[in-house]
């Protein structure tokens, strides 16, 4: 792929802003994923737990952030990905995919490390990939 191929070590890549996360976004997500857990979409649930409100489901995050590294590169040049789950993603929060170039191998792959954060600059979620960029 021949914007990362382009780059270098310690490069900023393009920024993937996703809209605020609404209660139809997690009842929506909760139907996908047949995750179902009230904390995530039971107001009542969350308070009792010591919440002020629902939170978004952390696959949901993963999920965005696999969205972003798929605008990077092609899912067959794809190499390795995880990711850590840092913080939560309060309803209404407005998170934010980005990268950088973390390495550049010898053997046609760049490692890039990755991050969800939220307006304020929280990471929700951290996480690393390895793409090939040459054949």
């Amino acid at each position: 792929m021949s914007t990362l191929t382009e780059l270098a070590e310690g490069a900023a890549l393009p920024e993937l802003q996703i809209d605020p996360i609404s209660r139809t976004t997690l009842a929506l997500f909760a139907g996908a994923s047949n995750d179902h857990n009230p904390i995530h979409i039971d107001l009542d649930n969350a308070r009792s737990a010591g919440l002020d409100d629902v939170f978004a489901h952390g696959m949901l995050s993963m999920a965005y952030l696999s969205r972003y590294l798929l605008t990077l590169a092609p899912q067959s040049a794809v190499r390795h990905f995880s990711t850590r789950f840092v913080s939560i993603t309060p309803v209404h929060g407005a998170p934010t995919c980005s990268g950088t170039v973390a390495s550049v191998g010898d053997d046609g792959t760049v490692e890039l490390e990755l991050a969800v954060r939220l307006a304020d600059g929280t990471v929700t979620l951290a996480g690393r990939a390895v793409v090939e960029v040459a054949s």
